[in-house]
Order: structure tokens, then C-alpha cells, then sequence
């Protein structure tokens, strides 16, 4: 399990490392921005650990940059800066997980081993799909091709580029996709770690970023008040 630490503190990321290191990851270091964001495009990872306040490129400019190239790569956003602005930053950004220092290693394990299960899943079970549970292999809908076993989607031929969480919304909403999809399945098929997802704002956010990503699919999702999200071909202006 290859994984990146951006972290400019030298005493926490040394503690990280050693504790990362014994916990079976094999970790390299970044301490400032330029070095995180040439590592993580120049090389395979596992998971990223990123810190927001980087000095000479801040994280949050390391995230939006990396994440056009490597739309899927799990990362975990790691800072001091707990309001709700921050968090809310971060996960437009891309950041799939965000934890506020000071933390406990235990949680940040937990967090990252959630992170590989997710992306090596494909969003599998956990997003309601894949043959396993029933749903077909390939789904057209409006422009949009999505393909659970090569885990890959296009809008008239062009790939979609999406993060692990992003593909868990869309093929769960797929799947339901004649059914209000509620923010508690959401919850469930984030592995049911409502804390861990950020909550209620953390899924509005996702779905705000996946409407963006669908247009010119022909497609939209539907607010339900008070119930939900519906996915359903966009309707043509009278």
C-alpha cells in the first residue's frame, strides 16, 4: 500500500511515518506543495494524506490539480483548520475523507483503510452495484455509458472522470434510478460512516460536483424536498 504524506511539520510527520510504517504502508514524504503535487503525478499510489497549510503550493491547489489527472487516487485531507468553510473547501477540491488535527492514529487508520476498500471495491457492494447484487455489468442513460465491471463511464464517448465517491453516488443513484435515493442511503453506501462522509454537507457537495460533471449527459438529478435525489432524463425547454 503506496502512500503519500504532504505534511510540512517535521515532528508530525516523522511520528506518521513510524506509525504508517508499522501499520504495514510503505510511506514517502513530501514536506511542502511543489514536492507532493510532482510526486503524486509522477508516480502510482495508493492513498494521499494531505495537509491544507503546504507552503510554496497550499493543498488545496495540489488537490484541484492532481485530481484532473488522477480522479479516483484517495485522499485524505489532514489540517488544522476545523470550520465548516474548510471542510466544505476541501471536499469541492476533491478530498475523498477530511480529518482536524490534533487526532488520534487509530481514527486516521481507520479512515485510510475505509479510503482502500472503497477504491479497490470499485464501488462494488457498497455502492449498490456490479453483478453481484443483481444490477447489469453496463447501464446507457441519456448520453451517459457506465460500465460497473471495467469501472469506467463516458458521456457520448468522452470519460467521465470521477472520484471513488463521486462513482459510488452515480452508480448508486443508477441502480435507484427509478427510486428517490435518500441521503441515509448515501450514508450506507459510504460503508454507513455518516461522520466519516462529512454528513449531510459533505453529500450535498457531491452531488452538486456529480450535476456538474453530467452536464450534456441529458441527464440530472433531481432534489426530492424533503425525501431525496432522483437521477432521470433531463426534460427538453417547452
Amino acid at each position: 500500500m503506496n502512500l503519500l504524506l504532504a505534511e510540512d511539520d517535521a515532528i508530525l510527520a516523522d511520528a506518521l511515518l513510524a506509525q504508517l510504517q508499522h501499520a504495514g504502508f510503505t510511506v514517502e514524504h513530501a514536506p511542502n506543495g511543489a514536492v507532493a503535487e510532482y510526486l503524486l503525478l509522477k508516480q502510482a499510489w495508493d492513498l494521499c494524506i494531505l495537509d491544507l497549510g503546504l507552503p510554496m503550493v497550499d493543498g488545496l491547489t495540489v488537490l484541484q490539480r492532481v485530481r484532473v489527472k488522477k480522479p479516483a487516487l484517495p485522499v485524505l485531507v489532514l489540517t488544522a483548520q476545523d470550520d465548516l468553510q474548510s471542510r466544505v473547501a476541501g471536499l469541492n477540491a476533491g478530498a475523498d475523507d477530511y480529518l482536524t488535527k490534533p487526532f488520534d492514529f487509530p481514527e486516521l487508520e481507520a479512515r485510510l483503510r475505509a479510503l482502500l476498500r472503497r477504491s479497490q471495491s470499485g464501488g462494488g457492494a457498497a455502492a449498490g452495484g456490479g453483478a453481484g447484487n443483481g444490477q447489469p455489468d453496463s447501464v446507457s442513460m441519456g448520453a451517459l455509458v457506465f460500465e460497473r465491471g471495467a469501472r469506467r463511464a463516458s458521456i457520448d464517448g468522452n470519460p467521465l472522470e470521477l472520484s471513488p465517491r463521486e462513482w459510488m453516488l452515480l452508480d448508486l443513484l443508477l441502480s435507484q434510478r427509478e427510486k428517490v435515493v435518500t441521503k441515509e442511503d448515501v450514508a450506507s453506501a459510504w460503508s454507513g460512516e455518516r461522520a466519516e462522509a462529512g454528513g449531510n454537507n459533505a453529500i450535498e457537495v457531491y452531488i452538486h460536483r456529480l450535476r456538474r460533471k453530467l452536464e450534456g449527459s441529458g441527464l440530472s438529478i433531481r432534489t426530492v424536498r424533503g425525501l431525496g435525489y432522483l437521477l432521470e432524463v433531463a426534460r427538453a425547454p417547452a
